[in-house]
């Protein structure tokens, strides 16, 4: 599996812990091992000019997803097919805020949403009650596990 994590943003980050994050997440959805997926750290500028951009909506916000291939996650017995997973773009700065509102810390925000960039990457999305519920569940569960394992 390829991940690919660059820091374009003023804030440091643990581009190793993202990488491994994204490893574990990958690896419990069954996707295929040479399956390619680029994490992006950018700052608010960047990330405002994206949202705005590609989600028609003012100012940054703090992850956005981009799908490539449209890969879903696999099963044990039939991992899914190689590919260009996609993108995912994050504002360490937009998370920061949102970590002291959630009174945890920025690079647990990070690893939460970059965990929710990728679940949207695998076509998982929370437009719907019973998606959201599914969604924030297995997000939930895969950070507490990769966490426990740290």
């Amino acid at each position: 599996m390829s991940t690919e994590v660059s820091n374009e943003s003023p804030v440091t980050v643990d581009e190793a812990e993202f990488a491994a994050l994204a490893r574990y997440v990958l690896d419990q959805l069954h996707v295929h091992p040479q399956a390619e997926l680029s994490i992006l750290f950018v700052d608010i500028p960047a990330m405002s000019d994206l949202h705005e951009r590609w989600m028609d909506e003012p100012g940054p916000t703090d992850v956005l997803s981009f799908p490539m291939d449209e890969l879903r996650p696999g099963r044990d017995d039939a991992p899914s097919g190689p590919g260009v997973l996609g993108d995912v773009v994050l504002c360490p700065e937009v998370a920061a805020e949102q970590a002291r509102t959630a009174g945890h810390s920025t690079e647990e925000e990070l690893l939460l949403l970059t965990t929710h960039g990728i679940l949207h990457l695998l076509g998982f999305d929370h437009a719907e009650p019973d998606e959201e519920r599914e969604m924030f569940d297995l997000q939930r569960k895969l950070l507490l596990t990769f966490l426990a394992g740290r």
